[in-house]
């Protein structure tokens, strides 16, 4: 009886010994192999008064991990989006940062937000060592000077740039007028459209900026319908956000009937919603062409709409840009050093984006890529023209 207890006892051993052997070798070949998922940080204004900009481009991010891993993964595995909302708050967006960074250990990151935000959040990407890729955010500031943060997204000047081009060669204005929203972005808009258009021979016989809270802007547009009607006027630039078509709808019930032009501000199924029938025609600077012939474009819309019930807009399509750019630079790289990656990134070339061909980047981390003039028709947007001419297209940082 005794002998038997012992064999029992040594056959228990022996068991525990297999088991424990099983799960080392699993352990140390998980740990071997590295994690099985690549975890990718994302943030966004999900919550607050961009949130209608933060879930777009939340939805462009989600599409282009559900891409990636229908077709592979990266470096064989999955991708997992580790998602925050910044609430459109540099201040919580450095508190993201550091979550993603030091608690999630995400590879690299994706900014689906601001420029405020991004250039809060782009530092602590930058002192950490982890790259950041940003989707849409247009302040110079958050790239210059930073090794590990790159943007695929327009810059302002360039915007700025292209609209004064289309204004005068496009649609052969000579006298522009241009209203712009009071902060960083507008200002570059604005400034680099006025020279331009001046550069080119037209002349600008108006300039004034707006607070971004305004709902009412005739005292702007009373002086700007006083210039039409006293020396014609050819051109009006709006440089805001979507919740700015309100002066559109504004200008035209004034019976102001220049041309209307806007930018990237402009770039969303908002915009046509506020500005209604008066929308029509206006003419926006932005990066995404609806009527791209490029299958993943087509694929993108297709699948955005049935995610969202609405067609995708420039922040949706920067979003996806942004996550699908990096994917590449990692199965680029082989590897998922954080400084290789980076490197990898910034000698990227050639990237056929949802929002643009990306020719490369500049030494200060800004895609030259191409632009497109986009057109209200029936209530859709449409191409007016895309735009490869190195000289408007390259950021000068």
């Amino acid at each position: 009886m005794a002998s038997g207890s012992a064999k029992l006892a040594a056959a228990i051993v022996v068991i525990i010994v297999i088991i424990a052997g099983v799960a080392f070798y699993a352990w140390h070949s998980r740990k071997a192999s590295g994690p099985q998922v690549i975890k990718i940080g994302f943030f966004a204004p999900l919550t607050g008064p961009a949130s209608a900009d933060g879930i777009a481009a939340r939805t462009g991010a989600e599409l282009a991990v559900k891409y990636i891993n229908s077709h592979g993964g990266v470096l064989g595995k999955k991708v997992e989006l580790v998602l925050y909302d910044d609430a459109l708050n540099p201040d919580q967006a450095i508190a993201v940062a550091h979550k993603m960074i030091e608690q999630d250990g995400v590879v690299a990151a994706v900014s689906g937000s601001y420029s405020s935000t991004t250039l809060a959040a782009s530092d602590v990407f930058e002192n950490s060592g982890v790259p950041l890729v940003v989707a849409y955010a247009v302040n110079p500031l958050i790239t210059k000077g930073k090794h590990y943060v790159i943007r695929v997204g327009m810059v302002a000047e360039v915007e700025g740039r292209v609209a004064g081009y289309a204004a005068v060669k496009l649609l052969g204005a000579k006298k522009v007028a241009i209203l712009y929203i009071d902060n960083p972005y507008g200002k570059a808009l604005a400034d680099n459209a006025k020279a331009t258009v001046e550069k080119l021979g037209g002349k600008v016989v108006f300039m004034d900026k707006f607070p971004f809270e305004t709902k009412d802007f005739s005292p702007w547009l009373n002086r700007i319908k006083a210039i039409e009607d006293s020396q014609g006027l050819d051109v009006l630039m709006i440089f805001g956000y979507y919740e700015h078509a309100i002066a559109v709808k504004q200008a035209r019930e004034m019976g102001i009937k220049a041309k209307i032009m806007g930018a990237e501000g402009f770039d969303s199924p908002k915009f046509i919603e506020i500005a209604g029938k008066y929308a029509e025609g206006v003419i926006i600077v932005t990066d995404f062409d609806r009527d791209s012939s490029n299958p993943v474009v087509k694929e993108f819309i297709q699948e955005y709409e049935k995610a969202r019930g609405i067609p995708p807009d420039m922040v949706g399509a920067s979003a996806f840009d942004a996550v699908m750019v990096l994917a590449k630079a990692i199965n680029m790289t082989g590897s998922l050093d954080k400084a290789k990656i980076m490197s990898t990134l910034r000698n990227l070339h050639d990237f056929d984006g949802v929002a643009g061909h990306i020719y490369g980047f500049t030494q200060g981390g800004n895609a030259i890529k191409t632009l497109t003039l986009q057109i209200v028709k029936n209530g859709e947007f449409h191409r007016f023209a895309v735009i490869t001419q190195k000289d408007l297209i390259t950021p000068s940082t």
